[in-house]
């Protein structure tokens, strides 16, 4: 369930970008902000995280992340309709719910990691795959909402997404932890930087974070403008699709696992990624070019928790420090991507094929830093 209030801290807002650009005259680029912010709020708490998350535990931290999602979503769902500025209301929500999705990220694959299972990257992909469903019922039901009550209840949608971390808070107050790894004397993780193979593998999460996020972000708004689909439909078959892709590709690994390469999985999925964004930047026909987007779910599905599992096992010493690092490179991949995508589509008079076409390079330098780990590790 933590993971899929991440998905709704993640996927919500960018589903009412065309709203707030048709019905509050708020700029692409003022839009593409919000999903910057929202993923450079993620970063920054990673970041701290890294200091504080191993003194005062997991369950904490996890009541704290609940805590800023509720808030923040509680916030845009009252207060942002009600205000004359309602975009820097908005920010405001954006900034405090994207505390929580930053800090969930950060405990709860440890969490996971600490459970004594034989497999852990099998067991990794089936609790990320727990966001892209998320991701799926956010989509899905947002639309679905949006389409039976107007566009003008966006706020009240907000206000029931509310529910969700709240109840999850209270819910992990009581659930059994295992947070030995918070207690016991670990590497520091800033000698890590000195290490040119775990500079490759942030590297391998940066540009898997920026692959994924690049294209899912502005789905929903490239199939309105860009193919001229209904919101609906765009919704549904671009990132609704996107994420039930990127669930089935998590959840089928997870079955896999014990017999396939994880690094050579991962550098296929890279190619197949990188083709996807060609496809729907570069195929005139919007039907293509839509699938594209939604068959880069699939492609992309193992890249975060798999750089989480080769890292992990790589520097098993690291504890829990490792993946707030971890995720700080994934999240900041995940601002640089589909900052990188608004902002070349804004060069070019708002077309997002532009913007999808530059976010391409993503994944591509990913699979080069993969055949460079590879090469290493023999």
């Amino acid at each position: 369930m933590g993971f899929f209030i991440q998905a709704i801290v993640c996927g919500f807002a960018p589903l009412l970008f065309v709203i707030f650009n048709r019905e509050y005259s708020i700029s692409l680029p003022l839009i593409t902000l919000l999903s910057t912010v929202n993923f450079v709020a993620q970063f920054a708490t990673d970041g701290l995280a890294v200091f504080f998350v191993h003194r005062i535990g997991y369950r904490k931290s996890g009541i704290i992340a609940h805590l800023c999602a509720f808030l923040g979503l509680l916030l845009i769902g009252v207060v942002a309709p009600r205000v004359e500025n309602i975009y820097v209301a908005i920010m405001s929500a954006v900034v405090l719910y994207s505390i929580g999705g930053g800090l969930l990220e950060v405990i709860l694959s440890p969490i996971i990691e600490n459970v004594p299972t034989k497999n852990k990257s099998a067991e990794m992909s089936m609790l990320h795959s727990m966001f892209a469903v998320g991701s799926a019922a956010t989509i899905l039901l947002t639309t679905f909402a949006l389409k039976l009550f107007g566009w003008q209840s966006w706020n009240k949608i907000a206000l029931l997404w509310s529910v969700l971390p709240f109840l999850n808070m209270i819910y992990f107050m009581f659930i059994p932890i295992n947070e030995a790894s918070t207690e016991v004397k670990r590497v520091p993780v800033w000698t890590l930087f000195k290490d040119k193979v775990f500079l490759g593998f942030l590297l391998v999460m940066m540009c898997g974070g920026a692959a994924e996020i690049g294209i899912s972000q502005w789905a929903s708004a490239f199939a309105e403008s860009s193919l001229g689909i209904s919101k609906a439909a765009g919704d549904v078959l671009g990132p609704c699709a996107f994420a039930l892709m990127m669930a089935a590709a998590r959840m089928l690994y997870s079955r896999v696992a014990r017999f396939v390469s994880l690094s050579n999985s991962m550098m296929y999925c890279g190619v197949f990624a990188a083709v996807c964004y060609l496809a729907a930047a570069l195929v005139p026909i919007p039907f293509v070019a839509l699938i594209s987007c939604g068959l880069c779910g699939f492609a992309v599905g193992i890249l975060w928790p798999g750089a989480l599992s080769l890292a992990a096992k790589a520097y098993p010493a690291a504890g829990g420090a490792l993946f707030a690092v971890m995720a700080l490179a994934g999240d900041f991949g995940c601002t640089l991507g589909p900052t990188v995508v608004g902002f070349v589509a804004s060069m070019f008079g708002g077309e997002l094929r532009a913007g999808l076409l530059a976010g391409a390079l993503f994944p591509a330098v990913m699979v080069v830093g993969l055949f460079a780990l590879k090469r290493k590790d023999k």
